[in-house]
């Protein structure tokens, strides 16, 4: 990891003062690094030391905060790990460009790599990641959402990218397709689980340690599984609340929600879908030889599940 934050370091040089400013910003705001310690940790648990593993993890964190950039200008953020937002502090058009600059960079380097099927996967999994994007989006503010088309934004938006960086080190590897198929397999399993716990920390979780405010998907009309179980478990008139709120973007009683979906057993239930996803994880990591890194796996998806920032 230290490798690859030296080629993060060295890859956001720039001419204009104005793109490093910004890049140096959101970079150095630190984040997990959980996509690049992802393909660190499969290309471990392959033996695989091709030195394109430390290029190819700085790539998937610079697709990664390029989206987090533009995710912030859509969302109207004002907090992300607690400080302000790159839109926030610099603005939306110098957000939304230097997440251009950063996803153009990461296509600068992958093509150094020179290895057509990883253009292929990371190319496929930016394109993904923008429809998901774009489907979030037309779902805000609607309460009818359920649980599939949940998963389905969820495995578009975040696990692709888990999936893809899963993914890169069998290919670098040389490994059979079965090998590459079940590392794929974990990484989607893995951002799922991800994402949904991230869902549940929205409405359990400590502001001061989670970096961003309690109840912010509410806020911006965004229905996650948490929600979506409350809508189905709670009363009618709880059901009443939540889904006005959802429909006119009001959170005036959003402590009363938040109230509501954590004493319904919605959390509970949200979890145990993550605990699903978890589990699917763990049975994809068989295709990996036994040793530390493909232990060190199997602990990041049971961890996960104990995540509460």
């Amino acid at each position: 990891m230290e490798q690859v934050d030296r080629v993060i370091s060295e890859r956001l040089t720039s001419d204009v003062p104005l793109v490093r400013e910004v890049a140096q910003y959101i970079i150095s705001a630190g984040g997990k690094r959980l996509r690049p310690a992802l393909l660190l940790l499969v290309s471990g648990a392959l033996g695989n030391t091709h030195p394109h593993r430390h290029t190819l993890a700085a790539v998937v964190e610079f697709i990664h905060t390029a989206t987090l950039l533009h995710d912030d200008v859509v969302d109207e953020s004002t907090l992300r790990r607690g400080r302000s937002t790159a839109n926030h502090q610099f603005g939306n058009a110098a957000s939304v460009l230097v997440g251009d600059f950063l996803y153009s960079r990461a296509f600068q380097m992958m093509v150094e790599v020179n290895n057509m099927k990883v253009m292929q996967v990371l190319s496929e999994a930016t394109n993904v990641i923008a429809e998901g994007e774009v489907l979030q989006l037309m779902n805000m503010h609607d309460a009818s959402i359920d649980e599939d088309t949940y998963l389905r934004v969820i495995r578009s938006k975040t696990a692709k990218l888990f999936e893809a960086s899963a993914r890169l080190a069998p290919i670098l590897a040389g490994a059979a397709p079965d090998v590459e198929e079940g590392c794929a397999m974990y990484g989607q399993a893995l951002g799922t689980a991800f994402q949904v716990i991230d869902d549940v920390l929205d409405y359990e979780g400590d502001p001061a340690e989670l970096g961003k405010n309690l109840g912010d998907d509410l806020r911006e009309g965004k229905v996650t599984l948490p929600v979506i179980c409350a809508l189905q478990m709670g009363s009618a008139a709880e059901q009443d609340l939540i889904r006005e709120a959802i429909q006119t973007g009001n959170t005036d009683r959003l402590d009363d929600i938040v109230a509501i979906i954590r004493r319904s057993g919605a959390l509970d239930r949200a979890r145990s879908s993550a605990s699903g996803e978890a589990q699917r994880a763990i049975d994809a990591a068989r295709c990996l030889p036994s040793n530390d890194h493909a232990s060190a796996l199997l602990q990041l998806a049971a961890g996960l599940l104990e995540r509460r920032s």
